[in-house]
């Protein structure tokens, strides 16, 4: 069996021909959908970067491998102990092992594991390719690695390939040669000259009146042009979708390129493959511009393609709407190759249903993150609720509840209004975290360390000079909000 996994950062599905989106952002990803199982559920629970492959590598939540965070004790995953063996549970229990027990050549093309300073993510990989440029590689740069691998080994039987894209992540970087392909095509309705002009009075990292972090950036603008520093006009929320519908531009052209060498070598209808993406991005949703420092939809939810040869009909694409973690469908692939699923993995196979035709999940997912925020969030019918630790300093509430299908984007909070679904939510994820908790990493959660510990990773050293910024932005008043509330011990609302 080869199984290549194209792993496109901070990919959106909404963004992508094949989840809906009008834009022609993806033709190559579409061909492959019209193939395979389209998951329209999928979920990365722990975000960002960090904690969601992390969660992928070791099979297990944040809460239990200790990785929430981007720095500071929780952005290492924790160690087994005195009961350690002469090999560590990563290098037996890791996907990649695992892989590797199934009889794989486990290969990576990526620089992750530099950018984030995360050297377990080779736990089980028998060639790593560090792409060298912190992930600000481009396409052409990944593929340069990933062509030369498959030219050398494509056709031999047994192998597992990782290809890393960060395209869409910004600073939006596509070539120029690229043009601008979607100046002509409408932005998304929701986001109106009003919703944006309200955005403009708020703040936080990567709002509207700081779009690329704490502060605009005169080298950022002279380096990436494409890369709005302000969302002060309509024409900068343009720039902000075409920027990154352009990065998705990008990736999908590798993913073409690739899959044409797959189909010169002879082996593409042989090869099993896997589409998706480490978390998604908010595109002004919560007044957060172009990142991913939450636990709500946009952060969470990840497009999933799944084409595994024998598995459904030949050419026909398959569509699940059930409720998966990411690790639920790496413990799938597992459990299709014949492993066994490690006992501490929180991932659960599904491959018997995938097998029947039927489509079976989990009821409601908890989705965490805590690299900008503290939070966590339930996904249940319809509906995502937010409990928040520490708001990154947007002055979030400490609830949230949005209802997707009637609110698509975030902007109406029922909490307040709607207190039944409220206290189902409290419920579950009351639920979840005690039945995490006995295997928690360290016996304490690590969400509640990173508050102990001085807050998520990106918010810490910031705050005051942030609130200068906002004095001299005419948000005096949001300063000393943000202020009162960090002096008095309390970071929510």
């Amino acid at each position: 069996m080869r199984l290549l996994y194209l792993d496109i950062d901070t990919l959106r599905p909404d963004h992508l021909g094949c989840y809906g989106y009008p834009r022609r952002t993806s033709p190559n990803i579409d061909a492959l959908a019209a193939r395979s199982i389209r998951f329209n559920n999928a979920y990365a629970s722990d975000a960002p970067c960090l904690p969601s492959r992390s969660a992928l590598l070791t099979g297990r939540f944040g809460i239990h491998n200790g990785v929430v965070n981007h720095g500071g004790s929780d952005a290492e995953p924790a160690i087994d102990g005195p009961g350690r063996g002469f090999w560590a549970q990563l290098q037996t229990q890791s996907f990649p092992a695992k892989l590797k027990a199934a009889g794989m050549r486990t290969v990576s093309v990526s620089s992750f594991a530099q950018r984030h300073s995360a050297y377990h993510w080779y736990a089980g990989i028998d060639e790593g390719y560090n792409v060298g440029k912190f992930g600000l590689e481009t396409a052409d740069d990944v593929f340069a690695i990933a062509s030369a691998w498959l030219a050398r080994n494509g056709r031999s039987d047994d192998w597992f390939l990782h290809v890393h894209l960060w395209d869409p992540h910004t600073p939006y970087r596509a070539a120029a040669s690229y043009g601008d392909p979607f100046a002509s095509d409408p932005t998304p309705a929701w986001l109106t000259e009003d919703v944006r002009a309200e955005h403009w009075t708020g703040c936080g990292p990567h709002s509207a009146r700081e779009c690329s972090g704490y502060a605009p950036s005169d080298a950022m603008r002279t380096l990436y042009p494409r890369q709005p520093q302000q969302i002060d006009s309509m024409a900068a929320v343009r720039a902000m979708f075409d920027g990154y519908d352009l990065g998705v531009l990008v990736a999908d052209d590798t993913v073409g390129r690739i899959l044409c060498q797959l189909a010169d070598l002879g082996v593409l209808e042989d090869t099993a493959i896997l589409v998706s993406s480490d978390h998604g991005e908010t595109l002004g949703e919560l007044n957060i511009y172009g990142d991913h420092q939450t636990a709500d939809e946009f952060v969470s939810h990840i497009p999933m393609l799944l084409r595994w040869p024998g598995l459904g009909a030949a050419g026909i694409a398959q569509v699940r709407d059930a409720f998966h973690y990411q690790i639920d469908v790496t413990a799938t692939l597992l459990d299709l190759l014949g492993q066994r699923i490690p006992a501490n993995w929180d991932g659960q196979s599904f491959a018997d249903s995938l097998r029947a035709g039927r489509d079976e999940g989990r009821d409601h997912l908890v989705v965490s993150q805590g690299a900008w925020t503290c939070q966590r969030g339930v996904r249940f019918d319809h509906f995502h609720y937010l409990f928040t630790w520490h708001d990154g300093y947007h002055l979030f509430p400490s609830e949230m509840l949005f209802d997707l299908q009637a609110d698509p984007h975030e902007q109406h909070d029922l909490v307040g209004s709607r207190d039944d679904l409220a206290r189902t939510a409290r419920a579950l994820l009351q639920r979840w975290t005690e039945a995490a908790m006995p295997a928690a990493a360290y016996g304490r959660d690590p969400l509640l360390h990173v508050l102990e510990e001085g807050g998520p990773f990106h918010t810490r050293g910031q705050l005051e000079k942030y609130a200068q910024r906002l004095r001299a932005t005419d948000r005096a008043h949001l300063a000393d909000r943000l202020l009162a509330r960090d002096r008095g011990g309390s970071r929510t609302a």
